[in-house]
């Protein structure tokens, strides 16, 4: 199975201990199926530099050692050219930043691939396009997401 996680649910990972982060649980199991091999991983090109960015802002003290883990994560990055041209037609359609609509694009234009999301406004707008799950809809052990 192959997912494309966008920042809002990969943050989780590192917030999940937070009393306000809502659904942690689903987030650190799609981490864990990483980390076993039942999940294969890929992002767009700018989600390491989007991670960073955020860990640095929110987390100070930790954000080193958070990209230190993140950079651990086994995944696949995302390369064709074509993505942009695909994620440019997304974010122009929705009404999204283009950094958003590249992990949707990034989940379409990658055979079997899902995009699992926790931005409602993203979800909201996107569902329809297809290869997009919630979160809290997302099913690891049962690899079946029913969104």
């Amino acid at each position: 199975m192959i997912l494309v996680v966008d920042a809002s649910v990969a943050l989780k990972w590192f917030f999940s201990a937070r009393s306000d982060e809502p659904d942690g649980d689903h987030a650190l199991s799609i981490l864990e199926g990483i980390g076993s091999g039942r999940l294969r991983m890929v992002q767009p090109p700018h989600f390491l530099a989007e991670m960073a960015a955020v860990l640095a802002r929110e987390k100070r003290d930790g954000a080193y050692a958070d990209l230190g883990d993140l950079q651990r994560i086994e995944w696949d990055e995302a390369d064709d050219p074509q993505l942009y041209p695909v994620a440019v037609g997304l974010a122009v359609r929705l009404g999204q930043h283009v950094f958003d609509t590249l992990y949707h694009a990034t989940a379409l234009g990658t055979e079997g691939a899902t995009l699992v999301t926790a931005d409602r406004r993203y979800f909201r707008r996107a569902h329809g396009i297809g290869r997009i799950a919630w979160l809290s809809d997302w099913e690891v052990d049962a690899g079946t997401d029913r969104a």
